[in-house]
């Protein structure tokens, strides 16, 4: 599982202030503690009024490549701002993200021909969010064939079948399993992704659904996956799932994470039980 750091992101109370105040340190250690946890990217958002996004999405890249050699995940939903941005970062990671809105794949497409770049992409489009499968395939078969045409092969996509809140459509998690599905049958090296919070939005138990739906992503073969690798109880679905489907050879990793204190009662708290 690909694990894509979430915590620098300005829609976060916390970061914001952080970010209003030029808090370097602050950053910096979201950094350093979510590549310690296991984040093979970190991803990087403003949420900023516009004129001031290409000012602090550059102040964020530079802290987090100086503190961590993990990749960027490079975060934006304006396309022409992330190709202001791209020339700072240090070495190819993942942009977030293109869909088939606008001239979206027009503008991120070529910024990747060549390179290693990868690059999430929603199943949307000028309508909106599809509520049908068959749509959302259609986006993505859409998407990919754009790639193409580039030199953009599948296994460099992370496609996000965007799953709705549970709340608002019980069929949620079914209609996300089955576009991921039928779009890795069409396409088998292409990657799958997700946000984990979005599920169980407007729910009382949210820690709970956001869990068990992660292991069933997992066991349906999601990919990567955009979420807090800080957050104990996730980390510990993750690799409890991944052990579980033989995923995780002598349970190495499981063990590993716990001994780590990644997972489990926390290592101040073990030795306060001694």
């Amino acid at each position: 599982m690909i694990i894509i750091g979430e915590k620098i992101n300005g829609t976060i109370p916390r970061v914001g202030k952080a970010i209003a105040e030029k808090d370097d340190a602050y950053i910096r250690e979201l950094a350093v503690k979510q590549a310690e946890a296991g984040a093979h990217y970190i991803d990087v958002c403003a949420s900023v009024a516009p004129e001031l996004e290409e000012e602090t999405l550059i102040w964020l890249m530079d802290i987090v490549q100086d503190a961590v050699d993990t990749p960027l995940c490079i975060d934006s939903p304006n396309a022409r701002m992330i190709e202001k941005v791209l020339k700072h970062a240090k070495k190819p990671g993942i942009i977030n993200s293109v869909s088939a809105e606008g001239d979206k794949m027009e503008v991120i497409y070529p910024l990747m021909k060549g390179t290693e770049w990868q690059v999430i992409a929603l199943t949307c489009d000028n309508k909106g969010i599809p509520s049908d499968v068959e749509t959302r395939v259609n986006i993505a078969r859409q998407m990919v064939e754009e790639a193409a045409k580039y030199d953009i092969t599948p296994d460099r996509i992370h496609i996000d079948p965007l799953v709705m809140a549970l709340s608002a459509d019980n069929q949620s998690l079914i209609k996300f399993l089955e576009t991921m599905k039928q779009v890795k049958e069409l396409y088998p090296t292409i990657k799958v992704t997700s946000g984990l919070s979005n599920i169980s939005f407007s729910m009382p138990l949210r820690r709970v659904i956001n869990q068990h739906f992660f292991a069933l992503a997992i066991y349906a073969g999601m990919d990567s996956a955009i979420m807090d690798p800080l957050n104990r109880d996730m980390m510990t679905t993750l690799l409890a799932t991944q052990a579980l489907l033989g995923r995780d050879r002598y349970c190495r990793n499981f063990s590993n994470a716990y001994r780590k204190g990644i997972i489990g009662p926390k290592l101040e708290d073990r030795k306060k039980k001694k």
